[in-house]
């Protein structure tokens, strides 16, 4: 299957782009400003991520939530989220990156607005799933912006620099979060998004001039996105509600079944489309296909394992969620200072080197933190957390150049999509799958623990809460119950905690060195004729 090619021989335009001859004026379509009004706009949807899980004891607490209501909060973002993410790159392809990306910044930020003024829980989570679905906007079409305002030698860097303000919004989160909920209140988390959206707003409309092929589809393929839709949805409330379930359970057996139907009938249908939402010749591309299987790699190892990081922080080293956010500066900074140093490096030596070296590295940082105990020092906990940034920096740069740079420019959207959509759908695995073998882990070891510490037996319901709250680190210890009993009891807690963080670390070890041999596929992206890629 071949793909035409976009005229480049149009005045004052990157190769990308495309418009009438001298239609930049000013700063409109520069590119390092391009870059910066793009990655104001992701830090919202990045920051969100993580800030929201700070804020939610005091949801709860203040709209009287049930758990599984406040479940929704997170589950309901990420679902939609995840479930509209390539859609969303296809309306970007269609209607245009820059009008895509504005109306994403608009309703991330007035969603946000709504949920702090929110006086119940159901309309938190409604405007929670809102919020999701423009945050789905946004994302696959700042990387359609990038696409089109950079040339392809500098394109690496700029999605390096773009990885790292993911990064350090991400690990951010709960610092900004805890300070926030400390000293204001849980809606400013939420506020806090308004003057950043409005700024997005504003830059964009004065900045960003619009990305699209000229060949790109005209009409939108109903069924492939409701199939899909569909497909995501099962896969990622599967994977939500297994931990609860049960993996053997029969609802989590006809959820991921469901999906794996609903994606073999979108597969079905999309080789008879007449204008598909995702053409399957392009997984006939092995360095896009390996470049999405590494991205799902990289975030079940990632994700899934820094999801337990908090909890150790927190609950076994006693931190405020503040404090817990500066012990993970390390691992953020190298993110920060790596990721634009590894576009450059892949914009030289292309993208396998930097990618296999930085999953390697990964490999041993994952390691690393399975030797943590109960007692480790900040000094080795650092130094795992810098190996960690430094080893996902170039991933996570590299692997995003693979998918969009071997897409051709009328799929660019979807190409970031798919992208983003890889990277939740992995986080989502690996925090559901490593939870399942901690989970495993802490059951079998805290009886024994248990006993060592001279405890006597719990029986009943007190003994589900005690695994339960074991699971999280928490030593649920009554009021009143004497300072030794109190340490012993925290003390067969914590060491039955850390031996499932342990075996946790040591699984995402695995897929982590599993993710740099897949990283042997993986090639530079045929961006430097525009977006003449043929599949």
């Amino acid at each position: 299957m071949s793909q035409s090619v976009v005229n480049t021989e149009k005045a004052d335009l990157p190769p990308q782009c495309s418009g009438p001859p001298g239609e930049r004026r000013g700063l409109r379509g520069h590119p390092w400003l391009t870059l910066l009004t793009v990655a104001v706009g992701v830090m919202m949807v990045a920051l969100d991520g993580t800030v929201v899980a700070i804020a939610n004891p005091a949801i709860q607490t203040d709209l009287g939530a049930s758990p599984a209501d406040i479940q929704w909060v997170t589950s309901g973002y990420l679902l939609a989220l995840a479930v509209f993410l390539i859609t969303a790159g296809k309306i970007g392809d269609r209607f245009g990156h820059r009008a895509t990306f504005l109306v994403g910044a608009a309703g991330f930020a007035a969603t946000s607005a709504a949920i702090g003024f929110a006086t119940n829980i159901q309309t938190v989570i409604a405007f929670r799933v809102l919020q999701g679905l423009f945050g789905a906007l946004l994302q696959p079409a700042a990387l359609g912006l990038l696409r089109g305002a950079f040339p392809a030698e500098k394109l690496n860097m700029a999605i390096g620099i773009w990885a790292g303000v993911i990064g350090a919004s991400t690990a951010a989160g709960p610092i900004v979060g805890g300070l926030l909920v400390e000293h204001v209140s849980w809606q400013s988390v939420f506020f806090i998004n308004v003057p950043v959206g409005a700024v997005a707003l504003a830059l964009g409309l004065w900045i960003l001039r619009d990305v699209r092929a000229e060949n790109a589809a005209k009409s939108f393929d109903i069924p492939g996105i409701l199939l899909l839709s569909a497909a995501m949805f099962a896969l990622v409330w599967g994977i939500i509600k297994a931990p609860t379930w049960g993996w053997g359970d029969p609802a989590t057996l006809l959820f991921l079944g469901g999906a794996v139907l609903a994606m073999v009938a979108f597969a079905f249908w999309q080789n008879r489309a007449e204008e598909p939402l995702i053409p399957l010749g392009l997984f006939r591309s092995v360095p896009l296909s390996a470049g999405t299987l590494l991205m799902v790699l990289m975030a079940f190892a990632f994700f899934g394992a820094i999801f337990f990081v908090t909890f150790y922080l927190q609950n076994v080293h006693a931190m405020t969620p503040v404090q817990a956010g500066v012990h993970l500066l390390p691992m953020t900074g190298m993110m920060i200072v790596g990721a634009p140093a590894a576009g450059a490096a892949i914009g030289k030596v292309g993208p396998r080197i930097p990618i296999v070296t930085g999953m390697l590295l990964t490999t041993v940082a994952m390691y690393g933190m399975s030797t943590l105990g109960t007692d480790s020092g900040t000094g080795i906990m650092s130094l795992w957390f810098v190996l960690m940034g430094l080893g996902i920096s170039p991933v996570m740069v590299g692997a995003t150049e693979v998918i969009v740079g071997n897409a051709p420019l009328e799929l660019s959207g979807v190409a970031g999509g798919l992208q983003q959509a890889a990277m939740q759908v992995g986080g989502s695995l690996g925090t559901a799958v490593l939870g399942a073998v901690m989970a495993s882990k802490v059951t079998g070891v805290l009886p024994g623990n248990w006993a060592k510490a001279g405890l006597p037996p719990v029986e009943g319901a007190q003994a589900e809460q005690l695994k339960q709250a074991a699971q999280l680190g928490i030593s649920p210890a009554p009021q009143g119950t004497p300072e030794p009993v109190v340490h012993a009891m925290a003390n067969a807690v914590h060491s039955s905690f850390v031996s499932g963080m342990s075996m946790a670390f040591a699984v995402a070890a695995v897929v982590a060195f599993a993710a740099a041999v897949l990283g042997l596929l993986t090639k530079r992206g045929a961006t430097d004729a525009g977006p003449a890629v043929h599949i």
